[in-house]
């Protein structure tokens, strides 16, 4: 790793006295990536950002540039920019601290990713409850309407862009690309059916492309630090800074921005270590519904390659952090809970498979599960997985598949105290 982890890139204004500002993001190298990409082309743009080999940070780690060249070149329709900072994974916390300290490196980054794929409207839809960022934001976008970098004629460039803040209504499945645009629409936020991708029928049918907060804020600093600044970072196949949220039993929980490749060993170090000293016993890299690591994972590569070799996915490096005092069984159940709230319903293995896996979950809790019960979670599982619309039934299987892979025993244990317990029951009824 040829970078510092303590180098900041996408948070190096975070600390600056009101950071949010206009004023103060100019002073600190504000707008003149805009400046740079205006005076090329869209398709230099597009091959800059190929080049630099930006992935997208909302958990697909798909290739940005790649995804900008699906747009058509041809503007017989309009083209559309989404920015999805639908923020609603459990433990993922950094578009929302994002847009609270930088909402403007988010805005240029939105006007030259426009640029790039001949845009004339964006839309950045937020997570209806994050009130504070959606108000920084809307703020953010006046002055930069203000001061000409938004609307028409874009610093004389002849390019014309409007931004829209969009508040969702706090639904997790919105930040599901299709969905999110199905709610933008103004219709309840389901997944749609992919063919057709939203790069040729997204938003109003139109072609669309949808771009994590963190993906979009990266784009003015490849613009001015180049390609290759930017390869220096990371890891060959996954460049760049990276924000991992750190939560949980740690002594520091936070932001911290560290290239990407950056293993747990060393975040804890970045957050404190343990809490208390207390033992870590497992953890999640990129929220709940990527599976769990060990202690045994401390030196995973925390990079899309590292993770997915290791048996899991970078998700969105919301790692939550757990110590020896927690239960397995008892967060999964929390998890599955959480899934089973927020599946839209519109599918049969999610809509019913999240149902059954809480129930079964809560009943082992409670201490009334049998071994059994075990292999059942393990076969809906295996029925809601690849089954699912989109990917919210395969993320809430995750965590189950993998606490019974590693922590087997301790499901175990529960459905053994029931057993004990059992005689006594039939004695006092």
């Amino acid at each position: 790793m040829t970078a510092d982890p303590l180098t900041p890139v996408l948070t190096k204004r975070w600390l600056s006295p009101q950071s949010w500002r206009l004023a103060t993001y100019e002073k600190l190298e504000g707008y003149t990536a805009l400046r740079k990409a205006l005076s090329g082309t869209p398709e230099q743009l597009v091959q800059l950002v190929k080049d630099a080999g930006l992935r997208g940070r909302g958990g697909a780690g798909f290739p940005t540039g790649v995804k900008w060249s699906f747009m058509p070149p041809n503007e017989d329709k309009p083209h559309y920019l989404v920015i999805n900072a639908d923020e609603g994974e459990p433990g993922t916390c950094k578009d929302i601290p994002l847009m609270m300290a930088d909402p403007h490196s988010l805005i240029e980054g939105c006007i030259i990713a426009s640029y790039a794929m001949r845009v004339h409207r964006c839309f950045i839809y937020v997570r209806g409850e994050a009130l504070h960022p959606i108000r920084r934001l809307n703020s953010a976008v006046r002055e930069a309407y203000q001061a000409g970098y938004l609307g028409k004629n874009i610093l004389d460039s002849g390019y014309d862009l409007d931004i829209t803040v969009h508040a969702g209504a706090g639904a997790y499945i919105c930040g599901e690309e299709t969905a999110l645009l199905d709610s933008l629409e103004g219709r309840r936020g389901q997944p749609r059916l992919k063919p057709p991708f939203p790069a040729a029928s997204g938003l109003y049918a139109a072609p669309t492309t949808v771009n994590n907060v963190e993906t979009i804020a990266s784009v003015p600093y490849i613009v001015n630090g180049g390609a290759e600044w930017f390869r220096k970072m990371g890891t060959e196949k996954s460049p760049g800074p990276k924000i991992y949220s750190i939560s949980g039993h740690v002594e520091r929980p936070g932001q911290y921005e560290a290239p990407l490749g950056t293993t747990l060993r060393q975040l804890l170090e970045l957050a404190g270590g343990m809490k208390d000293g207390i033992p870590l016993k497992f953890w999640t890299p990129g929220g709940s519904s990527t599976p769990l690591f060990t202690a045994e994972h401390l030196d995973v590569p925390l990079d899309f390659e590292g993770a997915a070799e290791a048996g899991s996915m970078l998700g969105t490096t919301a790692v939550q952090v757990f110590n020896e005092t927690v239960s397995v069984p008892w967060a999964v159940m929390k998890w599955t809970k959480f899934y089973e709230h927020e599946s839209c319903g519109k599918c049969t293995p999610c809509r019913e498979g999240t149902y059954w896996l809480a129930q079964i979950l809560e009943r082992m809790v409670e201490g009334r599960g049998t071994e059994e019960d075990i292999d059942t979670l393990l076969d809906i599982c295996d029925n809601i997985l690849g089954r699912s619309f989109c990917a919210l039934g395969d993320g809430a299987t995750s965590p189950i598949t993998s606490a019974i892979k590693y922590f087997r025993d301790e499901f175990v244990e529960l459905c053994e105290k029931n057993r004990a317990r059992s005689p006594e029951l039939v004695g006092a009824s």
